[in-house]
């Protein structure tokens, strides 16, 4: 599952992406005909993991599989998502990295509306 439709822009250190799903009535996060604002959580690992292939393509490198093991600070501003008419967008930014592991920042808006925001840790398998 990729939910994203649209890379807008990047660099080494941050992504903004678009996503045009969230009013399809068969998402795969929909519970009870509803898609609500938690879910943001898995855009915005997901906007990590776009930005994670993108700097590896670019590194010539393979794609390391990861697994996240953390969500911080995360804000909620709207109950539901669903209901939002146009593009959902997110921008998340390298904060940490090590060998094994990265941290980001992300926001999510429509429009000019800030939905959600937070940090999130991977885990990346070692090569």
């Amino acid at each position: 599952m990729c939910l994203w439709d649209e890379v807008l822009a990047w660099t080494a250190t941050d992504i903004t992406l678009q996503a045009f799903n969230h009013r399809d009535s068969d998402h795969p996060l929909r519970c009870n005909g509803q898609l609500r604002a938690i879910h943001l959580c898995e855009y915005g690992a997901q906007a990590m993991a776009v930005h994670g292939g993108l700097r590896a393509s670019t590194q010539g490198g393979a794609v390391r599989p990861g697994v996240l093991v953390a969500l911080r600070d995360v804000r909620l501003h709207v109950a539901r998502i669903d209901t939002l008419a146009g593009p959902l967008r997110a921008q998340a930014q390298v904060l940490v990295e090590a060998p094994g592991s990265q941290q980001y920042a992300f926001t999510l808006h429509h429009q000019d509306q800030l939905l959600a925001e937070g940090r999130a840790a991977v885990m990346l398998q070692l090569p």
